[in-house]
């Protein structure tokens, strides 16, 4: 296997799993409580953050690579400003494409906005040096990593709701238990990467 390409499959795995944007760096906390009640919307809202991700990081490329070089003191608010223009362009895109999915996703679309975790990426990405492709690998793997944290989040919280679970830790306290069962769970994933590295 070429150096590149292991390279690429280890960013993946290492910002899919190992270094989860949710669960590990608790970043993204607003969908993933908000957005987790059943499993469609949260899968729904996990690929539209794939899409904000991908886009964030060419954008974020390209401006640390052509803009930010002569000003790096921009970069906080120029990322801001793409982050925020691309998911206007997404929520204009799926009320076109998919009015019910726009229902559906109602108030939660523009919290893609706020997601720490899209800012979370762009910071990320420029301070470790990633070249484009890189950086897209990278963007890719923490998507598909907010998509499994939501979406396990949701199948739990809907088996959740079928199951006899004692009133006291219903709803908001079962969720934060929840969550930090998954949370070690994956920090699990750091030692088998670093036993087989």
């Amino acid at each position: 296997m070429p150096d590149f390409v292991a390279e690429w499959v280890w960013v993946f795995a290492a910002a899919c799993l190992v270094n989860n944007f949710t669960l590990t760096y608790f970043l993204g906390l607003c969908p993933f409580f908000g957005v987790t009640g059943r499993l469609d919307t949260a899968l729904r809202l996990g690929l539209a953050n794939i899409f904000v991700l991908l886009i964030t990081s060419v954008a974020a490329w390209f401006l640390n690579t052509f803009v930010l070089a002569y000003a790096p003191y921009l970069r906080l608010i120029s990322f801001i400003v793409v982050i925020a223009s691309t998911v206007q362009f997404v929520e204009m895109a799926i009320r076109k494409l998919s009015p019910a999915l726009f229902r559906a996703l109602g108030l939660f679309l523009p919290l893609i906005t706020t997601n720490c975790a899209i800012l979370g990426l762009a910071l990320f990405q420029t301070n470790r040096g990633y070249d484009l492709l890189t950086g897209l690998v990278y963007a890719l793997g923490a998507g598909v990593g907010l998509t499994l944290a939501l979406v396990i989040m949701a199948g739990l919280r809907e088996e959740n709701e079928l199951a006899a679970v004692p009133k006291v830790v219903r709803g908001t306290a079962m969720s934060f238990f929840v969550a930090g069962l998954l949370s070690m769970a994956f920090m699990g994933f750091a030692g088998l990467f670093s036993s087989t590295g």
